[in-house]
């Protein structure tokens, strides 16, 4: 079992940065691909980027690429959202996903999930 806990979101003007937190309860984290999501109110939710077990591949969400950055520390078992240029539309509570079958965009093979943290970019 690996609980995951989110921590970093807020409240920033368009415009703004936030990091995003993820830390991990598990020994062997670093066999874990990780993947952030997020879902705004109303919409379902969606993949924003996932890095591999060692850090090596990246993939984003077309609608982030280019202002967020995903990263791991497996040493310190957290993973990080680095999120710069923000916009309203990126809105949403944002969720970190731990995965067994490797960095993936759909959120099925994910097998543990964090409660989320909120955030909020106002216009």
């Amino acid at each position: 079992q690996v609980q995951l806990v989110e921590s970093g979101g807020g409240l920033v003007q368009a415009g703004g940065s936030l990091r995003l937190s993820c830390a991990a309860s598990a020994r062997t984290f670093s066999r874990y691909a990780m993947g952030w999501f997020r879902q705004a109110p109303g919409k379902e939710r969606e993949f924003v980027a996932a890095i591999s077990q060692s850090g090596l591949m990246t993939y984003y969400a077309d609608s982030v690429k280019g202002r967020f950055t995903i990263s791991r520390d497996n040493a310190k078992n957290t993973v990080f959202l680095q999120m710069n240029s923000l916009k309203p539309e990126d809105t949403a509570v944002y969720y970190c996903a731990a995965s067994t079958a490797g960095a993936a965009r759909a959120q099925s093979l994910y097998n543990y999930w964090g409660q989320g943290t909120q955030v909020t970019v106002s216009s």
